[in-house]
């Protein structure tokens, strides 16, 4: 039979009581001392390369130009404000606290233009050009083909966060555009509402104001018109009494409706002497030639005819 394959607990218990046995096997040789065990490290042997060294001795004395070497050991420029010295002065020349930045940093610059203002008229003399032509074209660290990439990378960039920029723009268009449409319609249903409400009083005769069919002329022009009419109306009655008062009268007192006025005595306009003294027709418009005759006179005319 096949035995099962052991997991990983099983393996490490094992692990365990063989350490634990090559253990005991060390104790009862008496290998094992008594405290902590601790395994030491040999020291580490030193070898004498001599010819190693001294082949780097040869490398270091190559006698080279010192154009091909450029190598120059100066000390700090001295500072030219030092007239009097002064503690931090005298602190500097002991040397470089190298835990001060400032410090630490100045003295670099000041030896790098030592070497400078040391080395530039020896160069000159050598006849080193130092200074870079006018017409000068550096090389490129990178080949056209990789700037390329990097132009075609860029301009995929640009192009992507200005089409996402428009994209924001139409969103915001849209949404200012729905909210000034909203507006619109919400302000067409209030004029509706208010126009409808303005028919229904004046139907009513609670208003005689005509102003709701005024609507392209400005509100301040309205209100003000509006004003000047209900000053004019708000003295009298409404529109509707007007007109019931002009068809069916004016109500109140209806008996002595005809009597003579001083003003009704006084005025003789429709005073005619023909019909007041009966030398013209009662009724004018009928003439005495038509006149019908009588009851007598046509039986008599009836009986002349037969």
């Amino acid at each position: 039979m096949d035995t099962p394959p052991l997991s990983e607990s099983d393996s490490e218990s094992d692990a365990c009581l063989a350490s634990d046995q090559e253990l005991q096997d060390a104790f009862s040789r008496g290998l094992l001392k008594p405290g902590l065990n601790v395994v030491l490290e040999k020291p580490k042997k030193a070898v004498n390369d001599v010819s190693g060294l001294k082949q780097c001795l040869a490398e270091f004395r190559r006698d080279l130009e010192w154009v091909e070497r450029l190598d120059v050991t100066l000390g700090p420029v001295p500072e030219v404000s030092e007239t009097q010295p002064t503690p931090q002065n005298q602190d500097q020349k002991k040397g470089v606290n190298p835990e001060d930045d400032f410090q630490r940093e100045m003295s670099f610059y000041r030896q790098a233009q030592a070497a400078v203002l040391a080395v530039l008229p020896r160069l000159h003399q050598l006849q080193v050009p130092t200074k870079r032509p006018t017409d000068y074209f550096a090389e490129m660290a990178k080949s056209d083909q990789q700037m390329q990439k990097i132009r075609q990378k860029l301009q995929t960039k640009q192009a992507a966060m200005e089409k996402s920029e428009k994209a924001k723009q139409l969103r915001a268009l849209r949404k200012y555009g729905k909210k000034v449409q909203t507006e619109v319609l919400q302000k067409r249903q209030r004029e509706k509402a208010h126009m409808m409400n303005a028919i229904k009083k004046y139907q009513k005769g609670f208003s005689d104001k005509l102003d709701f069919l005024e609507g392209d002329q400005k509100p301040v022009e309205r209100s003000a018109k509006a004003g000047g009419k209900g000053q004019q109306t708000s003295k009298g009655p409404n529109a509707k009494r007007r007109y019931k008062n002009q068809k069916f009268g004016f109500g109140g007192k209806k008996k002595g409706s005809k009597w003579n006025t001083k003003e009704s005595y006084d005025d003789v306009s429709s005073f005619r002497a023909k019909v007041a003294h009966g030398k013209g027709s009662r009724r004018p418009g009928k003439k005495g030639a038509n006149k019908r005759p009588g009851k007598r006179a046509r039986q008599k005319l009836k009986s002349k005819a037969r």
